[in-house]
């Protein structure tokens, strides 16, 4: 395992008991709303904290982009982290949240972690030598055909005024695929379009560190991943369409039909 990806490894680890921990007591949690939708809690911080301090340890200088925190430091190594993707489904006991963490070389990104602690399932990539759920080799589902696909997405709730765009893809989209699932975390919602139990998935309005991990994953994988536009800067736009090959270009050419001119690429 490549060094920094042993540390984004333990670093999530580490997260990972204190989620595990806090989820025998859910009720006992401080929950705030950082806007309409979106919550933190102690967790997120407490995990976030966590993480940081063993990126810090380990890597003094790398910058650092995380969720709770925000942007620290200047290099050409940025680690980009969610601590608890899926706080409301976490807040509501429902096991469908998880840990994030991407490393990021001058903007390309090199080493991914996505810690499922409920499950105890690991996803880890790094460029170039593929992808893996808990030491086995991951790919992208073989299916070919969109009547047969099953995809992943998620409302966009900080976004509302995308909502008709979004509810036109979605209606589409019922219509022509074998069904759309919205289990409420995208990093996990993109792990699942690597290890083939999604066949696509897309979602408006994400931040760098819902995606940033799952994308390399699913590219490692042997699938797609791009913005609306079908260019590769979802991380700044927040808008991402990812799938198997065959799946994602008619789901890309999907979501174009309905994205409206009020909605970047």
């Amino acid at each position: 395992m490549h060094p920094t990806l042993n540390i984004a490894v333990k670093a999530a680890r580490r997260a990972g008991t204190i989620i595990n921990r806090a989820a025998l007591d859910i009720d006992l949690l401080e929950v705030r709303a950082k806007q309409q939708n979106d919550f933190v809690t102690e967790v997120d911080r407490a995990a976030e904290e966590a993480i940081i301090e063993v990126i810090r340890e380990a890597y003094p200088d790398h910058a650092i982009l995380a969720e709770e925190s925000g942007e620290d430091g200047q290099s050409e190594f940025q680690w980009i982290i969610d601590p608890l993707d899926g706080t409301t489904n976490f807040i509501h006991g429902m096991p469908q949240y998880a840990v994030s963490i991407a490393l990021a070389q001058k903007g390309v990104l090199q080493q991914a972690v996505i810690y499922d602690t409920s499950r105890n399932e690991l996803f880890t990539a790094t460029r170039g030598r593929g992808a893996f759920l808990n030491d086995r080799r991951i790919r992208v589902s073989k299916r070919a055909r969109m009547n047969e696909a099953l995809l992943g997405t998620g409302f966009p709730f900080k976004q509302l005024q995308h909502v008709d765009a979004y509810l036109g893809m979605f209606r589409e989209l019922t219509e022509k695929t074998a069904g759309l699932r919205r289990p409420g975390a995208a990093s996990l919602d993109l792990a699942y379009v690597a290890c083939g139990r999604f066949d696509g998935f897309f979602e408006i309005g994400l931040s760098p560190w819902d995606m940033a991990a799952g994308a390399l994953l699913i590219s490692e994988a042997g699938g797609l991943v791009s913005d609306f536009g079908g260019e590769a800067d979802y991380l700044k736009t927040g808008n991402l369409v990812a799938g198997s090959p065959k799946i994602f270009a008619p789901l890309l050419q999907i979501v174009q039909a309905h994205k409206g001119i009020d909605l970047a690429a």
